[in-house]
């Protein structure tokens, strides 16, 4: 087959768009013939908002930040390759997973967007748990929509769907109210050998709300698809929204909208057994496929899937990298403040070689990265802290080593669980900003698992990119799987960075641990006191 160039890519259509919205950031990524090579990005910025107790995000905000991305992105192809993309291959929506949006018969919102990060579901969540002998984590929907029927909201009798984020942006732009497996995995429990919600788990819910809800649970839930599957065609009505100029046409095919963990999974080729990966940004966690059940249930562990519905042990933190990140602003204003400016990838650069020369176990350092709730760790709310004692060595290696270790705490302790299961691992990929800087977080990651941990640069646009290539599989799911599509026209050639665990990382990242477990009884202390 002969060789396409990027302009002639984009000018036939042979491209697939994928776009993300995360926690701070919404990125567009736009793949042409080979899914290899990025053609171009475009991103928006954007924060979530506490209002009345809950953490949202204005609905209008959604479609500035998708409309502001998508024409980055176009500006961004015409920069390159002095075309503007007028249409695609295929389009992929995704986005972080979870929460709750609940809409009336008339398609309009009830209540504000309720984002994964709430933790007012306990309630609901230990109901559920015990009623379906599965753990439901608090973020997950089902708890979001059992803690309102528990609490009698006024808007519950008027509920005619609930979905995720990426559902309702794909069924705008659709019309077709369908969400990936992976992302349905985050809303109830699904059954992998049918690749849908559990029948069982349904009937138990619906006879536990009883009259509080307005129609059965199958009914209020998006319909299930497995990756490659169609999922409808971007309306005019979809383009107008996403392109406002009108040079959009419509028409173009979207693969099912999946979540945030899915489109991890396929950029760092983590969709078979026994492979993983850890996703660390605003929020850090790890995917683990499994080879076969779990023998018990633990609240440390999400069960939810792959795009293609595989079963897959989730671990989950609310807090990843953000404290890291607040600890390398306050560095970047006092290198200004000294005169001598340096900037932001400057300092993170810096400070992350500093922390290789700390000790193994931080020094006697503890770091506690918790700005919100975290249930591992037995958390209702976060109080970032840095802890030491008199014979600490405080120094800024340890200080950083102990900074970069705290984003792997809480992660630690649910794989501690996992281990205790039996579960192993070929290989455990790694992606996020954080792992930028060659050889340090990833480095201390395999000291955190015990286990290699593998960074490519074919993850470096996250999400986006695996939505893309969900995108791009469209075309070729009636002839392969989603594995082995990736492992044969993804991830063939991909290069790929493996650091295996150092034995004396390995030693110290135990002991900080353990120091860490003893002090999680400070960090609850605070949230009591402050």
């Amino acid at each position: 087959m002969t060789a396409t160039t990027p302009t002639q890519d984009i000018a036939d259509g042979r491209t697939s768009l994928g776009i993300e919205l995360g926690s701070t950031r919404i990125k567009a990524c736009l793949i042409g013939s080979d899914a290899t090579q990025v053609l171009a990005t475009g991103s928006f910025s954007w924060e979530n908002s506490f209002v009345d107790g809950l953490w949202t995000y204005p609905i209008d905000d959604v479609w500035a930040g998708l409309q502001a991305a998508y024409a980055d992105l176009v500006a961004d192809a015409e920069r390159r390759h002095g075309i503007r993309p007028e249409t695609f291959g295929a389009i992929g929506i995704s986005a972080m997973m979870h929460g709750y949006l609940a809409f009336d018969a008339q398609g309009e919102l009830l209540v504000p967007f309720r984002t994964w990060r709430n933790t007012n579901t306990g309630a609901a969540a230990a109901e559920l748990s015990e009623l379906l002998g599965v753990n439901i984590p608090l973020r997950w929907s089902i708890a979001h929509l059992h803690q309102a029927v528990i609490d009698g909201e006024e808007h519950v009798p008027r509920i005619a769907s609930v979905t995720t984020l990426a559902g309702y942006v794909h069924e705008r732009l659709t019309g077709e109210r369908v969400l990936g497996v992976g992302d349905a995995s985050g809303m109830f429990p699904i059954d992998s050998t049918t690749g849908d919600c559990d029948e069982r788990m349904l009937q138990a819910y619906d006879a536990l709300a009883a009259d509080r809800l307005p129609a059965p649970a199958r009914d209020l839930l998006p319909t299930v698809l497995s990756a490659g599957a169609p999922a409808g065609a971007l309306s005019d009505e979809g383009a107008r929204l996403l392109d406002p100029t009108g040079a959009l046409r419509s028409g173009i095919p979207l693969c099912p909208p999946e979540g945030d963990a899915g489109t991890g999974m396929v950029a760092t080729n983590s969709v078979a057994p026994r492979t993983g990966n850890v996703s660390a940004g605003t929020s850090i966690f790890a995917m683990v496929v499994l080879e076969r059940p779990l023998a018990e249930q633990h609240h440390e562990l999400d069960l939810v899937t792959t795009p293609a519905g595989d079963a897959v042990a989730m671990v989950h933190c609310n807090n990843g990298a953000s404290e890291l990140a607040a600890w390398a602003g306050l560095f970047t204003r006092f290198s200004a403040a000294a005169g001598q400016p340096l900037d932001g990838d400057a300092v993170f650069d810096a400070l992350f070689r500093e922390a290789l020369e700390g000790e193994a176990d931080a020094g006697g350092l503890l770091a506690y990265n918790h700005l919100a709730g975290e249930p591992i760790a037995g958390l209702t709310e976060g109080r970032p802290l840095v802890v030491r004692t008199p014979d600490s060595a405080f120094t800024l290696a340890n200080f950083m080593r102990a900074q970069l270790y705290g984003v792997f705490g809480t992660l630690a302790l649910g794989m501690q669980v996992l281990a205790a299961e039996g579960v192993e691992l070929d290989r455990m990929f790694a992606h996020g900003g954080m792992f930028r800087t060659a050889g340090v977080a990833q480095r201390f990651l395999a000291g955190a698992l015990e286990a290699p941990v593998a960074v490519g640069e074919l993850a470096a646009e996250g999400g986006a990119w695996g939505i893309a290539v969900l995108a791009s599989y469209l075309a070729h799911a009636d002839v392969a799987s989603l594995g082995e599509y990736l492992e044969r026209e993804v991830f063939a050639t991909a290069s790929l960075s493996v650091v295996d665990p150092d034995p004396a990382d390995v030693v110290g990242f135990a002991a900080y641990l353990d120091r860490y477990r003893a002090g999680l009884a400070i960090e609850s202390a605070a949230t009591t006191a402050l």
